[in-house]
């Protein structure tokens, strides 16, 4: 699985993502969280867990908790037990083995194929991010972050960090956010602004991101409305985060602007696909305090 997403050229708004299902129900789950998928081993019950939480393994020496997937999305529960598969992925810096049903293939998709859910059956608490038509079938792709919020709020953005940093005048920065979890725009409007950023711009992917600092640049750099930095995720439907930063570093007015890949998905084996694209600095969410700091650098 490692080998697998590590070969896919960087910024070419290519991913792959490994389907799986709940029963009937079709998902995926980006290649690049995966580590491994195994066979079910015993679980250690943990007394008082979250309902979503099964209990925790051992593998090669580490000690993982297992959460089951039919229960964080109210589906029900395996009728072939011994049949399931877990997926160990690793993001926001820790690692987890998620419980599903089966595993059935890799398939390579463009981000521009990933179709935003409808304000209609998307709702505040859903699980979804996108819809990927494959073969005549729907296959949801999950927001396995926010999954994990709702198991540990602790593992989000969390407020006190940018309290620690002090106050600071940072109202004459205008920053532009690429950040396609409404949940986490939320979080990042509200933290941002604790931090003294008020003039901040939210897309919910990189593709309107992109169609709009293009249209500044046509305006010209003096503008009011000139933005001084970009923060983006990687993944996001139509266009990713990745792709994102490449199309602003070949540019030729906006190429000097700084990126900064604020991501799940910044690991030491993953790095390098940043790095590749132009990015002036990546760090991993949920390290707000550190976003703060490389901004006051970029920007001052």
């Amino acid at each position: 699985m490692k080998d697998s997403s590590i070969l896919l050229e960087s910024g070419t708004n290519e991913l792959e993502v490994v389907e799986f299902s709940i029963g009937k129900n079709k998902f995926s789950i980006n290649v690049m969280k995966v580590k491994e998928i195994l066979n079910p081993v015993p679980v250690v019950s943990i007394p008082h867990a979250h309902p979503f939480v099964e209990g925790i393994i051992e593998l090669r020496g580490e000690v993982l908790p297992v959460v089951d997937v039919a229960a964080a999305l109210g589906l029900p529960e395996s009728a072939e037990p011994q049949l399931d598969k877990f997926i160990v992925a690793e993001f926001n810096q820790q690692k987890t083995v998620f419980h599903v049903h089966a595993v059935s293939q890799i398939h390579r998709i463009s981000w521009s194929q990933i179709e935003k859910p409808s304000q209609m059956y998307q709702g505040s608490e859903t699980q979804v991010i996108g819809v990927i038509k494959l073969g005549g079938e729907m296959v949801l792709f999950l927001d396995f972050e926010k999954m994990l919020l709702e198991i540990n709020p602790e593992t989000g953005i969390k407020m006190s960090d940018v309290k620690k940093l002090g106050p600071r005048e940072r109202s004459t920065k205008r920053i532009l956010i690429a950040e396609d979890s409404a949940m986490l725009r939320k979080m990042l409007h509200e933290t941002l602004r604790e931090a003294g950023f008020q003039d901040l711009e939210f897309f919910e992917n990189g593709k309107d991101a992109f169609a709009y600092l293009e249209q500044m640049a046509l305006q010209g750099f003096d503008s009011p409305e000139s933005i001084q930095l970009v923060i983006t995720d990687i993944e996001m439907p139509q266009m990713d985060g990745h792709h994102f930063t490449k199309k602003i570093k070949e540019h030729t007015a906006l190429s000097k602007m700084p990126v900064i890949i604020f991501s799940s998905l910044i690991t030491n084996e993953l790095r390098h696909k940043g790095n590749v694209v132009g990015a002036d600095a990546q760090i991993s969410k949920p390290d707000i305090g550190e976003l703060v700091l490389k901004i006051d650098e970029l920007i001052l």
